[in-house]
């Protein structure tokens, strides 16, 4: 049951969260859209998002990539999870945070790689209008953080204030007793935390994607050398199909930071460990999922035997990808503690009015009143 150290979010935080996570989608969904009608067949476009070569019908560079949807699909996720009364605050909170964080960390490189205005078929119209959506979408994502910290009042002063705790029935002074009408549940704690099972699974799963992908990156450092990672990790425009997504070694290094932070959420089931999951498995599983469709496009996977062995471990590290990010995505939508309410677990009185019925495992009331009551 909650007591006055839990903090729930305000209508208004709830109501101004929903509205940033709107316009962070309308953003990503109007470059994906740009895309898509400029002048190129659909499918083109969608193989340019997964890293493909541009077909001969591109006349403009890309300006979108696959994270323009997914990042506009993890706002619309967000904003419907805000706005439902029922999600418990933190797994609220969590979501919102989830999204500033995977927003800002994604989109944060375009501000310092250089060399954007030289990519083939760009204009400087282009360039710029990419460069003030990326900083919107960081003010956006600023915004986020600030209305979930200044959101957060305590809770249960207000229903003290009123004669009634903050979560359960209000109990007349006159009643006989206060029993409990069923035992305390098995799971306590503060409401929307995984349960333990659920929280191991995730927890598991996403610190094993999460250190493959650190194992690549640890893998390519010596082949490239300290100058050419760094060069690599910081990334240049020239370097890119498109305009907005990040450096290849960069997103990588965002999939290991965002997985191995929610694996320790879900191990130590934090009650933001659950919208923290779903954000880093969504990544996961698109990163491991485009590069395997990617793959069978160029004919890469009909070619497995012929491959070398660098390039099949990179194609069974995007299947595992793929699984793995599923299963979290399936394990950690499965509801968490929920919120104590007036029923199952609430304190009950009775005799507080003539012919009260008498709740379960109660003990009958006395036959003579003590006194005072």
């Amino acid at each position: 049951m909650s007591t006055v150290r839990d903090r729930v979010l305000t209508g208004g935080a709830r109501t101004t969260g929903v509205l940033l996570c709107l316009l962070l989608a309308l953003l990503g969904a109007a470059w994906a859209a740009r895309d898509l009608t400029a002048a190129r067949p659909g499918a083109e476009a969608w193989w340019a998002w997964l890293g493909g070569a541009r077909g001969p019908r591109d006349a403009t560079a890309p300006a979108s990539s696959l994270l323009d949807p997914l990042l506009a699909l993890g706002a619309l996720t967000a904003a419907v999870t805000a706005l439902r009364g029922a999600v418990p605050a933190p797994v609220a909170a969590g979501t919102l945070l989830s999204l500033a964080t995977a927003t800002a960390l994604l989109r944060a490189p375009l501000l310092w790689m250089p060399g954007v205005g030289r990519l083939p078929g760009t204009d400087t119209g282009l360039t710029s209008w990419a460069q003030r959506t990326v900083l919107a979408e960081l003010a956006l994502a600023a915004a986020l953080v600030v209305v979930v910290a200044a959101g957060r009042r305590r809770a249960g002063r207000a229903g003290r204030h009123r004669g009634r705790p903050a979560n359960g029935p209000e109990t007349a002074p006159s009643a006989y007793g206060v029993v409990r009408a069923v035992p305390q549940a098995a799971d306590p704690g503060r409401p929307g935390r995984p349960r333990k099972g659920p929280a191991r699974t995730v927890g598991v799963l996403l610190a094993a994607a999460g250190l493959t992908v650190a194992g690549g990156e640890l893998y390519r450092l010596p082949e490239l050398g300290a100058d050419g990672y760094r060069t690599a990790l910081l990334g240049d425009a020239t370097d890119l199909p498109a305009l907005p997504p990040p450096p290849s070694h960069w997103h990588a290094a965002v999939l290991a930071l965002l997985a191995l932070a929610a694996a320790v959420a879900a191990l130590r089931r934090a009650s933001w460990a659950r919208p923290a999951a779903v954000a880093a498995a969504a990544l996961l599983c698109a990163h491991g999922a485009g590069a395997l469709a990617l793959a069978v496009h160029t004919g890469r996977a009909a070619r497995l035997a012929a491959l070398s062995g660098t390039d099949r471990l990179e194609l069974a590290t995007a299947a595992f990808l793929a699984v793995t990010g599923l299963t979290v995505l399936l394990v950690a939508f499965r509801r968490g503690v929920p919120e104590a309410t007036g029923g199952a677990d609430a304190a009950l009185a009775y005799g507080s009015a003539p012919g009260a019925a008498r709740p379960p495992h109660a003990p009958p009331p006395p036959s003579t009143l003590p006194p005072g009551w």
